[in-house]
């Protein structure tokens, strides 16, 4: 993986702007700690950080090719899992390569195929193109947005980057926050709305997009997305067919030519991937677990987290026979590095969510360069309790977002007024599920629960992979998430909802392809999220955290938020914000977090309110 940055101007030659080029690729060195490269031509300027996997000779960026068609340079920020086959078809048309490398697959196949070339793609990825002799500029972004892609355009000149802070980096470009961008933190934070970057007059290329910029302007289009279709196959072929796609996934996914672990939680989801994953390796596998400091002795089951990972964990090693570590973080490091996370992020994020995978991240990255991950299941199978309550169907607005009321509640008066969230979000989730592929004939509770299904992809799981993406390559690590597979997303569309919960259970036809990959106890375990601290000693340090925040004369906080619910969030350790600020984990003390996120993001990335 890699971090990708650049510039395009109509209006001035830029082959002298290089001081320029370094400060915004300086910006991503964690993406690429291995190496980087800039390339300059008269109206574009492109950067490259490299993270090595593969081929470490031949893939160095930025690359270039030079054919009849012209020539053409790529940066590029992925990994195709396809690249021996695409190899193959680009070499019986006539293209030659000189690496081992998928970029030089990608340049070629961007040679060979124009534009279209991101539907021949099985992987994740992010990449930019300069075509020399017809002066035009081309980027697209994964069919599920697993690697990032952000851009401003105006007057002739485009920026964009891997990352905020990279576009942020250019002289010309102010980190301002407008009244839509204040919605967004206040009202669908740690979430985006689609194609937003969050800061004024800087979007991000939505997931499945791309993007020609040219003389005449910018053209933005879609390139896939999901097609609703009547499933024809049985419980057994569904589960058989599952299965293929499964194993096929994960098993492209391993390839590396350095080391790979998997991520170990004890669920059924990264149980199955290092199931897979060990029957492949020729040596033990090497799994990896987290933990927090003294958790057992303060952990309370719940509906959401109905048992403690660590027996499960231990199942599944030694079922796997796994080389396996777990990493405990402490509290003090928790709450520490919640000021990172946001570095990593360039925004408020998921709180100690985000910062214990940071932590993780840096851990695994002291002995793997490759992991694989269990994101995205339960978006793609319905995992969700959102998906099984018909009330939280047809009910508006995001439903992991039931916090709506109480968010309005916890702002002042004018801002609430100004900001409107009820109706902001309202609209927005609105928006987004008028997007769903429908389905001529289907009765109102199925196409309900196929826009939630569009909701979640669009929405959560993007939130997500934005997560593990940013805390990732934040420690220089590259994780891999099987489940996004496109093939597996567009099978899974179509299954009806009844075979989904087969057997009754969140995830039923997923476990039923499963059968006998997985011990009983593991293959039939209720869904456990992500785990969290329950720890007190967390709570103490964020509200010693928040209190220091709200009190600085500086601070954001007392210009947006009642002080007195600051006050009383802080004197009850959370407990006075009765539901969870975000999804189903991020109780009291993630919300102190989340703030004092938001108040050191302002201060660190000298944010200006503009109206």
């Amino acid at each position: 993986m890699c971090g990708i940055t650049g510039w395009v101007s109509w209006n001035r030659p830029l082959i002298n702007e290089w001081e320029t080029i370094e400060k915004m690729v300086g910006t991503l060195d964690k993406r690429g700690p291995d190496a980087y490269g800039i390339k300059a031509v008269s109206h574009a300027l492109f950067g490259h950080t490299r993270l090595t996997v593969i081929d470490p000779a031949g893939g160095a960026q930025p690359m270039s090719a030079k054919t009849d068609k012209g020539q053409f340079t790529l940066i590029y920020n992925g990994e195709l899992y396809n690249t021996e086959e695409l190899r193959t078809e680009l070499k019986r048309k006539g293209h030659t390569f000189g690496t081992r490398s998928d970029t030089e697959v990608v340049l070629r196949a961007f040679i060979e195929w124009g534009p279209e070339c991101p539907r021949h793609f099985n992987g994740i990825f992010a990449f930019a193109i300069w075509d020399h002799r017809q002066e035009e500029f081309f980027a697209c972004r994964d069919r599920l947005g697993v690697k990032p892609f952000f851009y401003t355009e105006k007057d002739g000149e485009l920026i964009f980057g891997s990352e905020l802070k990279a576009i942020l980096a250019h002289p010309e470009q102010k980190a301002q926050l407008d009244r839509e961008g204040l919605r967004e933190l206040i009202g669908l934070g740690p979430s985006r709305k689609p194609g937003s970057g969050v800061l004024k007059g800087i979007s991000e290329l939505r997931p499945a997009h791309a993007m020609m910029y040219t003389r005449r302007g910018l053209k933005v289009w879609r390139y896939w997305n999901v097609k609703s279709e009547q499933h024809g196959e049985s419980v057994e072929e569904t589960a058989a067919h599952l299965k293929g796609l499964f194993e096929d996934a994960v098993k492209r996914q391993l390839v590396s030519d350095k080391p790979i672990c998997t991520f170990l939680s004890g669920g059924v989801d990264s149980s199955a991937i290092s199931a897979v994953a060990a029957k492949e390796q020729a040596d033990a596998l090497n799994t990896c677990s987290i933990t927090y400091e003294e958790n057992s002795l303060h952990y309370k089951p719940d509906a959401f987290k109905p048992s403690e990972d660590a027996p499960a964990i231990q199942t599944m090693s030694d079922f796997l026979k796994s080389a396996h570590e777990t990493f405990t973080i402490s509290q003090q490091e928790l709450a520490g590095r919640l000021k990172d996370a946001v570095k990593a992020r360039d925004l408020p994020g998921m709180a100690d969510i985000d910062s214990s995978l940071l932590w993780f991240c840096e851990g695994i990255k002291k002995k793997y360069t490759v992991a694989l991950s269990g994101e995205c299941a339960d978006e793609v199978f319905g995992g969700y309790p959102w998906f099984q309550n018909e009330e939280l169907l047809k009910k508006p607005g995001f439903p992991w977002i039931r916090s709506v009321k109480e968010r309005e509640a916890f702002i002042l008066p004018a801002w609430k007024t100004k900001l409107d969230l009820s109706g902001y979000l309202r609209e927005e989730a609105k928006r987004i599920r008028a997007e769903t592929p429908g389905l001529d004939g289907e009765g109102e509770t199925e196409s309900l629960r196929r826009e939630m299904a569009y909701l979640n992809m669009i929405s959560f799981m993007t939130t997500l992979l934005d997560r593990k993406d940013r805390m990732s390559m934040a420690a220089g690590l590259e994780v891999r998430v099987p489940f996004a597979d496109h093939r597996i997303v567009e099978y899974a569309w179509n299954i009806p909802w009844d075979m989904k919960q087969h057997g009754g259970r969140e995830k039923g036809i997923l476990r039923k392809a499963l059968e006998g990959l997985l011990p009983d106890e593991i293959l039939y375990r209720k869904k456990s999220p992500y785990p969290k601290t329950y720890h007190p000693a967390y709570t103490e340090a964020v509200k010693g955290m928040l209190k220091e925040a709200s009190a600085r004369s500086s601070s954001v906080l007392p210009e947006l938020f009642s002080k007195t619910k600051l006050n009383e969030l802080i004197r009850t350790n959370g407990a006075s914000f009765s539901v969870p600020w975000f999804g189903q984990l991020m109780a009291g003390p993630q919300l102190m977090a989340y703030l004092v996120q938001l108040d050191y993001w302002f201060e660190e990335y000298g944010v200006e309110i503009v109206e």
